[in-house]
């Protein structure tokens, strides 16, 4: 009790310097701590900027279809129409990107036969919330496959998947799941939610600050307690064997290059590796052309519209 009193009221020069070191150290766990929960939140609530399209003008005369998720809310989606009973390929954007930024592959997919189908995630797009990086997206994904394989006009069986980083880490999870994945692509994909979180507080420049990373990872797991025993999609991807599975890692993101190489070296049979420059939405008209003519190719090779019938 002395020796707190003493912190409390110094009246030595030792005690003194004492009490400033605590309160500097109070002080900076404080500070860190606000800064890692101003991040946390930037990361997991990412400014949006929906974009609104009136369906009826718009080029392969998509419908609108919605699903329940499990929050209880629902999601609205695009579905365009291929050749009736053809497989259907659902694209799952990026993090911090939406629906709208895919058209130009959804049409390169629509133009090959295939159904298509896309939505907008938690925190992105037109969908409120916020983001979980892929914990509550594959049940997001998950209820799309099961509202889709309900319809008369498609291949209730086979289905297509493609996604990039967030979009890659749910198309991964979902294939270790669901039966019906035929085929899939991921684009600079990761293996765990957390990673995800370390490599933007890292693009933040905070990481240098000490324990940033750390209490962002805490604060994530508190939010996600409940899949709080969610192992790695690495564990899981020898279920994974005999789908095929294409990989495309770009220069441009050294970080979830890395991440998409090891999933790569984990992933059992049949599977391909592609590098690119750069990420896709950045590509150039060419590289774009390239890309699509890529992802169309191989989607035909693995579950053709018409081969299936």
């Amino acid at each position: 009790m002395a020796v707190l009193s003493e912190l409390r009221y110094p009246t030595t020069r030792l005690a003194k310097l004492l009490s400033s070191l605590l309160a500097i150290v109070l002080f900076a766990f404080v500070a860190i701590t606000i800064i890692a929960g101003f991040l946390l939140y930037q990361i997991l609530r990412p400014a949006r900027s929906p974009a609104t399209f009136d369906l009826t003008v718009m080029m392969g005369h998509p419908s609108a279809v919605s699903f329940p998720v499990a929050d209880g809310t629902s999601r609205d989606g695009w579905f365009f129409p291929g050749r009736r009973g053809a497989p259907t390929v659902i694209v799952c954007h990026g993090y911090l990107s939406q629906r709208s930024d895919v058209l130009t592959l959804v049409t390169a997919l629509q133009d090959s036969q295939f159904n298509v189908f896309l939505f907008d995630f938690s925190g992105h797009g037109t969908s409120l919330g916020i983001t979980s990086l892929g914990y509550r997206e594959r049940q997001e994904l998950q209820s799309a496959v099961q509202v889709l394989s309900a319809r008369d006009d498609v291949d209730p069986k086979h289905f297509g998947l493609w996604g990039v980083d967030l979009g890659g880490y749910v198309v991964l999870e979902e294939a270790t799941h669901e039966p019906r994945v035929s085929a899939l692509i991921v684009d600079d994909a990761y293996s765990d939610p957390r990673e995800m979180v370390q490599i933007q507080v890292k693009q933040s420049g905070l990481a240098v600050l000490p324990y940033v990373g750390r209490f962002c990872d805490w604060g994530f797991r508190l939010l996600n307690y409940q899949y709080r025993n969610e192992p790695a999609v690495t564990t899981r991807l020898a279920l994974t064997k005999g789908i095929p599975k294409l990989f495309f890692q770009s220069d441009s993101r050294p970080a979830l290059a890395n991440q998409t190489l090891q999933l790569f070296i984990l992933s059992p049979e049949p599977k391909q590796l592609v590098r690119t420059r750069m990420r896709y939405p950045e590509m150039t008209d060419e590289d774009r052309k390239n890309y699509e003519n890529i992802v169309v190719s191989f989607f035909l090779l693995n579950m053709s519209p018409t081969a299936l019938h």
